[in-house]
């Protein structure tokens, strides 16, 4: 057969930006999980048109809830032509009967145990309505994504050293996907995969590399031959404790960490269920990472229900007493499939069901403390005082390194960050 995977991107208009975002992963392991005697192709929308007049025996479209809406535009069009369409990602694993309305199957979960079946199920004319994986996926069994298709830039691809994340934030759907159990692939199988990855840059697109330090330090360790920078996501506790992890990271050659920081109230992120994070610790982790020769960029989130209005204004003077490299801002957003949609949803709070209003911008809940336009805002004042010009310059100019190059490359970060962000996420 012959197959396309598909990514859909709601934004007609594709940004200068877009051409240094990262591959989908998640289009190359399921490219990867295909055998061999079918024909695979990759389009993301956020580099390439659809060609909706090729051929194809099955479209496959992977999505979240931002873009959900656009993926059922695809989906339809597709229909339309008589090709047989496939849903799966977080929105349709998490939404599966809405997903299907506009599918003739859907792949709810980790697509390793399933999709060769739906494959050959397909081929016999037998297709299943829904496709689940009746257990997780062994990490030996996890195979590589295929990196030599669904690549658009030079500059950077992703890997996924690990699945499962056993914190369980009530925002975070990933439980819901991956499980709550820690499942790391074999080092020497991701350091092979590694070795097919043509990009001097890998992203991590693992919940976290510091869930289980032993297993991510002898990752490290077999990482340090391979003459690549990575970036990878940690968490607060390990971060701000265990210097021997720091080292390791930074002889491997880890870049930078992305940090989920959420608030700066201890309050909000008890309520959250996010234990690895405590505010005593922000500052000290963020010190250590760069003591290390890393850089950091740092998660924030607004709309928590403890936040008041002093919280926009406390929380840049914190970031800038810190001295953060880089940080994203985001308004607080009910996934559906979450804990927190349904809380919200029981309390009456969830004030809009358009899921393409679900990229993080946008208030689509009653907050506690103060009302929707102060939420929306309050971030957007944020979000321009930190990415101003004089704020930009000045963090990229406060260091001491000698090289001349670094100011440079933290400038010219923020500046991408900024022209993203604002197309992106809050439309400026």
């Amino acid at each position: 057969m012959k197959i396309l995977l598909a990514m859909p991107y709601p934004n007609a208009k594709r940004s200068l930006f877009s051409r240094f975002m990262i591959p989908c992963l998640t289009l190359q392991q399921i490219a990867g999980i295909t055998p061999q005697e079918h024909t695979v192709e990759i389009v993301d929308e956020r580099f390439e048109k659809i060609n909706f007049d090729k051929h194809y025996d099955l479209v496959g479209i992977s999505c979240v809830a931002y873009n959900s809406l656009r993926g059922y535009e695809i989906a339809d069009a597709f229909k339309k032509r008589d090709v047989k369409v496939v849903f799966g990602g977080y929105h349709a694993s998490l939404l599966p009967e809405e997903a299907k309305q506009h599918a003739d199957s859907v792949v709810i979960g980790e697509a390793e145990l399933t999709w060769p079946q739906l494959l050959k199920d397909l081929e016999k004319g037998k297709l299943k309505p829904f496709y689940r994986a009746n257990k997780p996926v062994e990490p030996e069994n996890i195979p590589p994504a295929r990196h030599d298709i669904g690549v658009y830039t030079p500059f950077s691809e992703a890997i996924q050293a690990s699945r499962g994340c056993p914190t369980g934030c009530e925002f975070c759907a990933m439980q819901k996907i991956e499980g709550p159990l820690f499942r790391g692939r074999p080092v020497n199988n991701i350091i092979d995969e590694m070795n097919s990855i043509k990009a001097k840059t890998i992203f991590f697109a693992d919940a976290s590399l510091t869930i289980n330090p032993r297993y991510t330090k002898s990752l490290f360790g077999e990482m340090k031959q391979l003459n690549k920078k990575f970036e990878c996501f940690g968490n607060i506790n390990v971060l701000s404790r265990d210097d021997e992890f720091l080292k390791l990271a930074s002889e491997a050659g880890v870049n930078r960490w992305y940090v989920g920081i959420e608030s700066i109230s201890q309050e909000n992120i008890n309520a959250v269920g996010k234990s690895t994070n405590k505010v005593e610790e922000y500052e000290k982790a963020i010190r250590k990472i760069k003591d290390y020769g890393m850089k950091i960029t740092g998660f924030f989130m607004f709309g928590f229900d403890n936040d008041t209005l002093d919280i926009f204004n406390r929380t840049l003077q914190a970031i800038y007493e810190w001295e953060l490299n880089e940080a994203t801002f985001s308004i607080v957003t009910p996934y559906p499939g979450t804990r927190l949609f349904e809380r919200l949803e029981r309390e009456g709070r969830i004030t809009s069901y358009d899921w393409s209003r679900y990229g993080e911008g946008n208030v689509n809940f009653k907050p506690k403390k103060m009302t929707e336009d102060e939420l929306s805002q309050g971030i957007r004042s944020i979000f321009e005082d930190f990415f101003s010009v004089k704020s930009m310059l000045k963090r990229s100019f406060n260091t001491s390194d000698i090289n001349p190059v670094k100011p440079l490359i933290i400038f010219t970060g923020n500046i991408g960050l900024r022209s993203f962000y604002k197309k992106e996420k809050f439309n400026m």
